[in-house]
């Protein structure tokens, strides 16, 4: 009994070939998973990327649209103070005069026009 026979030798090649195809098949299938994972990596990367220089173009918009933007228009002007405190001071004497006001309504009235 020193040496296998042929068929022993068959069988020993058999195991060892198959666990050499098994091995390898783990090594393929562990560089498969950390290939993905690289790029899943980079693909995470460019993305922000992406999205870092779209706000920024965005932000750029935004103050360029904002400087180009015209100033509001100024408050209409107030009309002139004496030409309107005269006409309502004239209107409240003549209604004084007709009765329809009475004298603490007109000074309380006039006070109000005048400040």
């Amino acid at each position: 009994m020193g040496r296998p026979g042929l068929i022993g030798m068959a069988a020993r090649t058999a195991v060892v070939a198959g666990t050499a195809t098994a091995v390898s098949g783990r090594v393929a299938h562990r560089q498969q998973g950390r290939y993905a994972d690289q790029q899943a990596e980079e693909q995470a990367a460019a993305q922000q990327q992406w999205e870092a220089e779209q706000y920024q173009a965005q932000q750029a918009a935004m103050q360029q649209a904002a400087m180009q933007a015209p100033p509001p228009p100024p408050p209409p002007a107030a009309p002139a103070a004496g030409v309107d405190v005269v006409a309502e001071l004239q209107k409240l004497a003549t209604l004084k005069e007709q009765g329809i006001l009475s004298d603490a309504e007109f000074a309380a009235a006039k006070a109000k026009l005048l400040g």
